[in-house]
This record gives C-alpha cells, structure tokens and sequence, in this order.
C-alpha cells in the first residue's frame, strides 16, 4: 500500500486496484495449469530445485537420498500413520534431499573421523615435558 487511504474515493480506488491485481494472478495462474504439460512442469518444478540443477545433473548422493530418505522415513518413523501423512513425509523429504550432496557427507565424515582421530597432539604451552623439568 504505497498511501494512506484518507476517503471513500481513495478505498474504491484502492479496491478497483486490488481487483486488477487479483484478476492479473488468476490469469497467471490459470495459464500454468491451461495444457497438461504446463501443469506437468508446474507439478514438476516443486520436485526440482531452481535454476539450472536438473534431476539428472545431480550427484549420486542426492539421487539415492531422494529415494531412500522417503521410504526410511515412511517404513520406520511414521510406519503406521495415514496416506496423508506419509505423502506429506515424501514431499518434504524430497525438498530435504536436495541439502544432501557429496560435499555435505564428506564433511560429515570428516567431523566424525576428527572426534575418533587417536593421533591428537599435545597442546605447546611453552613448558617442559616432566622428564626434562629435572
């Protein structure tokens, strides 16, 4: 709302306004489902990530964990809950999977092998081992 309505003459002018707008999007939207391939790319674009990233230019991580994290989920966490739920937990796990990359395991491993590495050094605080103090 770019000025303060004041009047009865600025609301219908703001309310005619509003009605554009809202018929604009309506023929926006209706374009995006007019044919079956614009509402195929429509449904589509929700499963793939913006930009150039296709399906077929991702990893093989994210390719496995757009299948795997859907099924783990839906036969463990929420074995027994309804149809909706369980299309809910797939979509949402699909979005998921695209934050899973080889980088992101790779860094994840890299953490989980630094808490287990046994060859941490020794902290140099500028004072001798015991066996040299004598």
């Amino acid at each position: 709302m770019d000025s303060a309505i004041k009047n009865i003459d600025d609301l219908q002018a703001e309310i005619g306004r509003l009605r554009l707008v809202r018929d604009e999007q309506g023929a926006a939207i209706k374009a995006r489902f007019a044919t079956p391939s614009a509402t195929f790319s429509t449904i589509f674009s929700v499963f793939v990530p913006e930009g150039s990233r296709t399906i077929f230019k991702q990893d093989l991580f994210s390719l496995i964990s757009r299948i795997v994290l859907p099924l783990t989920l839906n036969k463990t966490i929420f074995r027994n809950s309804g149809f909706l739920v369980k299309g809910l937990v797939s979509l949402v796990s699909q979005k998921a999977s695209d934050f899973i990359s080889e980088d992101s395991i790779i860094a994840v491993w890299d953490k989980v092998k630094s808490l287990f590495d046994k060859k941490k050094k020794d902290a140099d605080y500028g004072i001798p081992p015991d066996s040299e103090a004598s």
